[in-house]
């Protein structure tokens, strides 16, 4: 994603991604999409970005559109986190004036009034098994009186019903671990585990690390939750 991130931003022969899980087909993912203004962004994004405030950290930034945003028109000191160098170096280049290339486990011991984690912020927990882990790291980085942004979406409208109505969901984990592929250019990257959560799964988890939660914005499947510490 970092390359075709940088690719369309220098216009050196930019193709779309293509994105599969392990339960969905091959899809198509315009990186022009990732570059999009506020307007272009949904509802669950919009919304996002208007309540935050303080010193922002975004987590996953991609090509900076988030940041962009809270630092130019919201006037927000922002600092964007991606694991991509190549995303962050087009942040920079963007305008984001704090960008850091590293894994927010890794992450320093900086705190923030805000950390957002949108475009299904969950993903990155992978899974059940090492979701705490994730949960005390954004613990740590959190002002006492801090919120944590995040998104995701309950996805088991995408499992078959059986003949009584039930859901045929897999026995052997929580339904909504997946492998998650991107393809550009004609390669592949290495399968990576991708969470979504329901909101009742991802409300157990944080109050099980020290966080209130409430959903403040629900969209179809999707919806945004504001944790904040106890």
């Amino acid at each position: 994603m970092g390359r075709a991130i940088w690719d369309y931003y220098h216009n050196d022969v930019p193709e779309d991604l293509q994105t599969e899980t392990s339960i969905s087909e091959l899809d198509e993912l315009p990186v022009k999409y990732l570059f999009r203004d506020f307007d272009g962004m949904n509802k669950i994004e919009q919304k996002a970005l208007k309540l935050a405030n303080g010193k922002v950290l975004d987590v996953g930034a991609g090509a900076g559109s988030h940041s962009l945003y809270l630092q130019n028109e919201r006037n927000l000191d922002v600092t964007a986190l991606d694991i991509s160098p190549k995303s962050i170096e087009v942040c920079k280049l963007r305008g984001v004036k704090i960008a850091v290339a590293e894994n927010m486990l890794h992450f320093s011991d900086e705190t923030f009034d805000t950390i957002l984690l949108l475009m299904n912020g969950t993903g990155i927990f992978q899974s059940l098994n090492v979701i705490d882990i994730y949960l005390q790291k954004l613990h740590s980085l959190l002002n006492p009186k801090g919120q944590i942004l995040i998104d995701s979406t309950d996805i088991l409208y995408m499992f078959d019903e059986d003949e009584d109505g039930g859901i045929l969901i897999p026995a052997d984990g929580y339904y909504g671990e997946l492998d998650y592929i991107v393809h550009y250019k004609g390669e592949s990257e290495e399968p990576i585990k991708w969470l979504y959560l329901d909101f009742n799964t991802l409300k157990n988890a944080a109050e099980h690390n020290g966080f209130r939660i409430e959903k403040i914005l629900q969209e179809e499947d999707s919806y945004l939750a504001r944790l904040t510490k106890k």
